[in-house]
């Protein structure tokens, strides 16, 4: 009771941030309820997003570039995330999630911002570069902070929740282009540069708000801005942390800085590198098509402008079906099976629009196609990072295991930036074709790891079977041997027994 009622007033004071678990029915339903603090990852994705949004507002032309540049620049992006991912979360692993996450968002706001005034090819890599270095470890130490504040069982959803930031944030950068592309003129300035300017802005004024309410850790409850203010009380502390450590004890054992053995550790497990190369496969494909989308729609014959808002409906569409399937794979335990179907999903996808380009008119066929490769797009992700995670033994492997497969999800970046290339518009024969053979490579991979899953429940089961019936002879025989023979009997008669 006295724990249950320090829950309850926990969810009363913090009822949209603190994540909780199931100490009874009542506050099970509590627990469910929608984290509607702004997410972070929804700010990293409208700074992300507002390049593939500013190519339809003549953004190649005036910075002077070709779209074969572009995509080096989109390079650039991931190439910059890629080399500084790891060390960025050893740096948050070291500082904490509250420091070292609201600078990031200074930071990579400033660069958004900035990016207003590129005019050249060396300008607009340069920006890029920056963008995703400062953007770097950011997504995957919002994950590893989740995952010291909830219990295993609730990791699964908890990430797609992280991910609808991501998702919305996508979403959502299609609709405010929509609004903002229309101020061209404004300042004699174009349409993209207020795109530029006013969501970096946006993302500064984030940063502020993730510094007054995003605490380090349970020894340091504490906020950047408010460091002699603890957002929790004792009592509550105990609570979370109880529930935490009950879960998994190996969360108790945290240590300052992740030495070499973890390293070893994390890239030996073969498994690890099964989920870095699924990530792999889904997403070089989904980061190419995202950039494109507005592009691709504009060619079926709607309005520049129109485009972007049409292609938030696909992106708006992801969210209930990632929640859908979230929750089949964190109630039911299918983590390997819904990965295989999103996988399956996102493929079929690329089928779609393969042979739905090749039709004469009939624009609403070629862009249902596209509305369903962003409904299916980009959720396998986080459901392989959700599986992935629950295979971790400790925090060190956690942390270095998601910072790896996310690194793996921008090196897809980095080639899926050369799939759609202007040789090849505006049908992208070839880019389908390419995302087909990519995506069929990772759905392989997937049926391969849940093979392997099963394979390894099973054993573990029949170890623990063995075990137990190991367990219950021994106390057959020393209930006999008490009865009959006393203990030397005992010493005889087992080993026999048992061998």
């Amino acid at each position: 009771m006295g724990e249950d009622h320090g829950s309850f007033v926990l969810m009363q004071r913090y009822p949209f941030s603190i994540p909780t678990g199931s100490h009874s029915p009542a506050l099970s339903s509590l627990f469910r309820l929608p984290d509607i603090r702004p997410p972070p990852s929804k700010i990293c994705k409208l700074d992300r997003g507002n390049i593939a949004n500013a190519l339809t507002d003549n953004f190649l032309k005036e910075v002077h570039i070709t779209q074969d540049q572009f995509n080096v620049g989109q390079q650039m992006l991931s190439l910059g995330i890629v080399l500084f991912e790891i060390p960025s979360n050893m740096i948050l692993y070291r500082v904490g999630a509250g420091k070292w996450l609201t600078l990031q968002l200074f930071l990579f706001g400033t660069v958004s911002t900035f990016q207003a005034f590129q005019n050249s090819y060396s300008s607009f890599c340069a920006s890029r570069f920056l963008l995703g270095m400062t953007e770097s470890g950011f997504i995957p130490g919002g994950l590893w902070t989740l995952s010291t504040w909830y219990t295993r069982k609730e990791t699964a959803k908890r990430v797609m929740f992280f991910y609808f930031g991501n998702q919305l944030g996508q979403a959502s950068s299609k609709l405010i282009a929509y609004g903002i592309l229309h101020m061209r003129g404004v300042g004699g300035k174009s349409g993209w540069f207020w795109l530029f300017v006013l969501m970096g802005a946006f993302t500064i004024f984030s940063g502020f708000i993730l510094g007054f309410l995003l605490p380090d850790s349970f020894k340091n409850p504490h906020s950047t801005f408010l460091p002699n203010v603890s957002l929790f009380t004792q009592r509550e502390l105990r609570i979370l942390r109880k529930r935490v450590i009950r879960d998994d004890p190996m969360k108790g054992q945290k240590k300052k800085r992740i030495g070499l053995p973890a390293f070893k550790k994390a890239f030996s497990n073969w498994r690890m590198w099964i989920h870095f190369l699924i990530t792999l496969s889904n997403n070089g494909p989904q980061r190419a098509f995202d950039t494109y989308s507005p592009s691709i729609i504009s060619a079926f014959g709607f309005p520049s402008l129109t485009s972007n808002a049409l292609a938030s409906v696909g992106l708006f569409l992801q969210v209930p079906t990632s929640f859908a399937f979230s929750y089949i794979s964190d109630r039911f335990n299918k983590r390997g099976p819904t990965v295989i179907a999103g996988i399956s999903m996102h493929l079929l996808g690329y089928i779609f629009n393969r042979i739905f380009t090749e039709f004469t008119g009939r624009r609403g066929v070629k862009y249902f196609g596209v509305v369903w490769t962003q409904t299916f797009g980009t959720f396998s992700h986080p459901l392989n990072i959700a599986w992935m995670s629950l295979a971790c033994e400790d925090s060190e492997e956690r942390a270095l295991a998601m910072a790896f497969v996310i690194m793996g999800a921008n090196i897809a970046g980095i080639y899926g930036a050369q799939i759609f290339r202007s040789d090849d518009k505006p049908k992208y024969r070839r880019g389908f074709s390419i995302n087909i053979a990519v995506l069929t490579v990772g759905a392989f991979l997937a049926v391969v790891g849940y093979i392997d899953d099963v394979w390894r429940r099973r054993r573990i089961a029949q170890q623990v079977r063995d075990n137990f019936s190991d367990q219950t002879l021994v106390d057959e025989e020393k209930r006999r041997g008490s009865a009959v023979g006393g203990v030397d009997d005992i010493k005889a008669v087992a080993p026999r027994t048992i061998g």
